[in-house]
């Protein structure tokens, strides 16, 4: 059965921002879905005439986007936003891994679990890569909750044998059967993947990282992640633990963690350098402005990755982001951006394309998800503020669709999205 959405479509052409690209939209458009495909995108009087037969879903006066896409969030970490006051690993030390430690057990990790993948679906998220817990326990839980939300998860046990509390510490020869047990079981299942996921250099010795190296190269399409230059103190610590390595990205190297489908974290303060052998590997990078702003690590230069051709997206790293918005979080680049001497000048259509295109293609789903072209998954999220808020307001007297994009980055945020659909199946419905 043919099912069409109704609402004002907005879309944006995958082109880099700062390139000018423009936004694609329908004031009165439709979608229309078959088979959980996008089968056609035009005005709605037009495909009513094509489609007389389908479903209608009357969305008139909202929103509608195409799905969006977190390329970096913690599944443990939700119970410790905002927690104040500390650079990153005081920050870590005291709030993050004793709350990592409490998913010792399937009667914290399953609800724990529950809560973060319906988190994602309020805030209009369809796809995430989502860094895992430490505990084979709690991340298989986690696999099986994805697996039952509908939702495009990629994960990972996360992997660490130092500088970890007892019950996050594993050796290599345990880093490597757990991780070995849950790619069996869970990658490419129910259109899930896995990826390796080393903390960060700090955690990890050098025998962690073989163990990552060799379950890249040993299983196909897997992906990489892990956190980079994100904190002065933490560049200083990686010198004195790998005195071999030029830099922080030397210790990835070293082990063939690199090329397409490696996304690091952050990368805010990269030698030249790195930015020459990141460019040259194909690597990209979560860009995750308020968890950098809120742990006072430093600014994202962002001209920098353009210039350098480092492909990067926007993400919410939770929790030392503060939430789960990438609305939020595209004002936050956006404002950040406005306070840097070289800050790229970022528009509402390259905010949107950061989280949706651009994360689209670092997850190598550019060709299924990411935007609203026929022969694309329906992925998307209906916004529609409540009618007496300020959000509501604002669209109201807004005359561009550029002006109505740029008030959903600055005022929606969860209480906004209506629906969330993952390949035309309902995710979350707002109750009303």
């Amino acid at each position: 059965m043919t099912e069409l959405y109704r609402a004002h479509i907005i879309d944006v052409p995958a082109d880099p921002p700062g390139s000018g690209a423009g936004l694609r939209s329908l004031e009165d458009g439709a979608i229309a879905v078959e088979d959980g495909v996008i089968r056609a995108c035009d005005d709605y009087a037009a495909l009513m005439q094509r489609y007389p037969q389908a479903q209608l879903h009357d969305w008139h006066g909202s929103i509608l986007l195409p799905g969006l896409i977190d390329i970096h969030v913690h599944f443990p970490q939700l119970p410790i936003i905002g927690s104040m006051g500390m650079p990153l690993l005081t920050w870590l030390s005291e709030r993050t891994l004793p709350a990592e430690a409490a998913l010792n057990s399937e009667q914290n990790a399953r609800p724990a679990a529950r809560r973060f993948l319906r988190s994602l679906a309020a805030n209009g998220t369809t796809t995430a890569l989502v860094f895992g817990s430490h505990i084979a326990a709690a991340q298989r839980t986690f696999f099986e909750e994805a697996a039952a939300s509908g939702l495009r998860i990629c994960s990972g046990l996360s992997l660490g044998d130092r500088e970890l509390p007892p019950p996050l510490l594993h050796n290599a020869d345990q880093c490597y059967r757990s991780s070995r047990a849950l790619i069996d079981r869970w990658h490419h299942f129910n259109g899930m993947r896995y990826a390796v996921t080393p903390r960060f250099s700090v955690s990890c010795s050098e025998a962690i990282l073989e163990v990552c190296g060799s379950l890249m190269r040993e299983t196909e399409g897997v992906l990489f992640q892990t956190h980079i230059n994100e904190n002065h103190d933490e560049v200083a610590l990686v010198k004195r633990q790998f005195p071999w390595a030029e830099d922080y990205f030397a210790t990835y190297e070293r082990y063939g963690l690199t090329g397409p489908g490696c996304v690091y974290a952050h990368n805010l303060h990269p030698t030249e350098s790195e930015c020459r052998r990141m460019a040259a590997a194909a690597v990209s990078i979560a860009h995750c402005p308020s968890s950098n702003a809120f742990l006072g690590s430093g600014s994202f230069a962002m001209q920098r990755h353009l210039d350098y051709q480092i492909p990067f997206a926007v993400a919410s790293d939770v929790g030392g982001g503060t939430g789960f918005s990438l609305f939020k979080e595209g004002l936050a680049a956006y404002e950040m951006q406005r306070q840097r001497d070289d800050g790229v000048a970022l528009d509402p259509a390259a905010l949107l394309h950061l989280i949706t295109g651009a994360a689209a293609a670092i997850l190598g789903i550019d060709d299924q998800v990411g935007s609203l072209d026929p022969g694309k998954q329906a992925d998307f999220v209906i916004v529609n503020p409540p009618a007496d808020g300020t959000l509501a307001a604002v669209i109201e007297a807004a005359s561009t669709p550029a002006q109505k994009l740029g008030a959903l980055f600055t005022l929606a945020r969860e209480e906004c999205t209506a629906l969330t659909c993952v390949g035309g199946r309902e995710v979350y419905r707002r109750a009303t």
